[in-house]
């Protein structure tokens, strides 16, 4: 062996490797129980942290029986009602020695609470715990849909948090500021920058009053991101090194902290959902691997955790080995390369130097842009509809072959998927698991010292009242047996609740082009009807992911209809009132959450009790075969899943639907 060789191996011997990020999977589903059980499968498997999904009760601050939370309890994720229901979820899990991310707005403070209290029933040192909330309730008002009250007193709540946090749990992170739901609802690269930030600068302005100066720096060091990664991975991998540059010139020129290590960028990620298929879905594991190479591949802006979605998940909810499959592949990147010895391995090159440049010039100008409005919460209606904007933009993309999407517009002929087993290759949530649920809401209910309950509600409804920090009577709620729906209704009391803007307006379209045929067959139906053809679009149940039905509406405009849009969380009841009072010749409803079988029973029952049968309804959402056939058995006109992605067919549907009922009629 050469000197050289020596030299190198010595080198190689001596280089001690960086430690690996947090591995996590985002799990939770049915009940506590069950869900306890996945993650210590998940821990002995090598997972390094927990992530947490909730149901959409939950998350909206609802209990499991409440009319809004029928056919949606753990579906989504896992229903937490109280803190009984925590203590189950955690059984056996030391949360001292755990890092724990809860993807969790709306409620953060009172699941943060439960949290705590459980915590202590452990034995805990709570000052120890370390974790996450996600806590950013300015991205449900544009991509998620998931807020309560709205905008200002939820700023309040989620300065609530980190004031308490960074007196209490120091090492927890009271707030992630999330720019991956604005990506999944069709944000360009420097319009994730921008918002995102912009977020970030709206709770830091709210924080800074809160503390001593000295303590600032510090609790800026606590605010942490949650991100997405796209298959474009130079593009992703370029824009978090942006993100590393603009959080540091903000921190420092903004807010005066000269301290690096308060300034560093500090997020996790999941890679990206939006572009998984449900054609071809083996395919999803090749994008779910590149996606995270964009996170990985860079020490400068490497994640400290990392989340990967299951090959299935545009099919359905994943089983426990599609998520062994995807912590097995960062495991193998994490373990079994030499990834983690090497510096960063971009520094310098005039490529990427360009591309990040780029990226960080587009977001500036964002950025100021926003600012010049009066900041995030002002902005939230500008915001809303670039993003519409911009999702209609890639959507029509994709139609128009421009952008490649393998086994959707191109090759997309194919051998059948051997992982489809005869499960469909998804998980189903027994339909059983609400009702046994509400019936452990009832014993809890039952079995709790109802003074005990009363004394802490009159409790928070002062904090809320007075503007006081809502942490320690939630905390306290908490340990007295108060449920989710009771400790958000003090909420909705005391700042009132919120619909927030769709992005899609109603006025006359000037985006014509190639549609020219579709307006045509529209104009013709129209004359027919004697009115214009008009369309509603609604969204039962408590689904915020409106990025489907708002690109629904938003052509429908485009193609000359006339659209009703409310927005999210509908009841059937008021959907069926609408559909009624505005002499709806077509109802679209959209649904995501998996609980279209019960929402649309209830709307399509309603219609004939209101005398509107014979108005065609179309459903879209993520539909296994199955269901598709259930659907139509209760009367639904058509079923769209995610592989009918080319928009102007379905208006072509709907365009036929409405004029072969008024043939029918005649």
């Amino acid at each position: 062996m050469s000197q050289m060789q020596k030299d190198r191996q010595t080198a190689n011997s001596d280089r001690k490797a960086d430690r690996p990020w947090l591995i996590r999977t985002y799990a939770g589903h049915s009940t506590a129980k069950a869900s306890n059980t996945l993650y210590r499968n998940n821990l002995s498997k090598g997972q390094t942290g927990l992530s947490v999904a909730f149901d959409l009760p939950t998350q909206t601050g609802y209990d499991s029986d409440h009319v809004l939370a029928r056919g949606e309890v753990g579906k989504v994720g896992v229903p937490i009602c109280h803190l009984g229901d925590m203590r189950v979820l955690f059984d056996q899990i030391p949360l001292e020695q755990m890092n724990t991310s809860m993807t969790i707005n709306a409620t953060a403070p009172w699941l943060l609470a439960l949290y705590i209290a459980v915590a202590e029933e452990q034995g805990a040192d709570v000052s120890k715990l370390q974790g996450t909330v996600q806590n950013d309730l300015i991205k449900e008002y544009l991509s998620r849909g998931t807020y309560v009250c709205p905008p200002k007193p939820s700023l309040k709540m989620i300065a609530d948090v980190a004031e308490y946090c960074y007196t209490n749990v120091p090492k927890w992170n009271p707030m992630n500021v999330c720019s991956y739901h604005l990506q999944e609802a069709g944000a360009t690269p420097e319009q994730e920058l921008a918002y995102a930030l912009a977020t970030a600068i709206a709770v830091l302005d709210e924080l800074k009053p809160r503390v001593p100066a000295e303590d600032f720096p510090a609790l800026c060091g606590r605010i942490s991101f949650f991100v997405n990664a796209g298959i474009r991975f130079v593009t992703e991998m370029c824009k978090m090194r942006a993100f590393v540059d603009l959080w540091d010139e903000i921190l420092e020129s903004r807010y005066g902290v000269n301290d690096p290590k308060f300034r560093r960028f500090r997020y996790g990620v999941q890679v990206n959902s939006l572009g998984l298929t449900e054609q071809q879905p083996e395919n999803n594991v090749y994008r779910i691997l590149i996606e995270m190479l964009a996170v990985t591949l860079s020490k400068k802006a490497r994640a400290r955790a990392v989340q990967l979605p299951a090959w299935n998940e545009a099919l359905g909810l994943p089983r426990p080995w599609d998520q062994q499959w995807s912590m097995r592949m960062q495991q193998i990147l994490a373990y079994e390369t030499d990834l983690l010895e090497y510096g960063d391995l971009f520094d310098g090159n005039p490529v990427v130097d360009a591309k990040v440049e780029e990226l960080k010039a587009g977001a500036r100008a964002e950025l100021a842009n926003l600012d010049s409005m009066g900041g995030a919460v002002a902005s939230i209606e500008y915001m809303k509809s670039r993003l519409v904007d911009s999702n209609a933009e890639r959507l029509n993309r994709i139609e128009r072959n421009e952008t490649v999407v393998v086994g959707v517009n191109r090759w997309t002929e194919g051998e059948p998927s051997p992982l489809q087993t005869e499960d469909g290759g998804i998980m189903v949530v027994d339909p059983a698991v609400e009702q046994e649920q509400i019936a452990r809401l009832d014993s809890w209910r039952a079995e709790r010292d109802d003074a005990a309950v009363a004394a802490a509600l009159e409790a928070l409804r002062a904090a809320a009242r007075t503007g006081a920090n809502v942490m320690e009577p939630s905390i306290a709620a908490a340990r007295a047996g108060v449920t989710t729906g009771e400790w958000a209704e003090e909420m909705r009391k005391a700042y009132g609740t919120y619909r927030g803007p769709t992005g899609v307006s109603g006025s006359v379209s000037n985006k014509t082009e190639g549609l020219e045929d579709l307006r045509a067959a529209v104009d013709a139906v129209s004359d027919r009807l004697g009115r214009r053809l008009k369309f509603l679009v609604g969204k039962p149940g408590l689904d915020g992911h409106s990025n489907g039905a708002e690109q629904i509406a938003f052509r429908a405009r485009d193609c000359g209809m006339d659209i009703s849009y409310d927005g999210i969380r509908l009841t059937p009841e008021e959907l069926v009132t609408s559909a009624l009072e505005q002499q709806a010749h077509v109802v679209g409803l959209s649904i995501l959450s998996g609980s279209h079988l019960p929402l649309v029973e209830e709307v399509m029952d309603r219609m004939r009790l209101a005398g509107l049968a014979h108005i065609p309804v179309i459903v879209g959402g993520i539909i296994p075969d199955e269901d598709a056939q259930k659907l139509r058995a209760m009367g639904v006109s058509k079923v769209y899943t995610p592989k009918d992605f080319e928009l102007n067919g379905i208006m072509g549907d709907i365009v036929t639907l409405v004029r072969d009922t008024e043939i029918a009629a005649e």
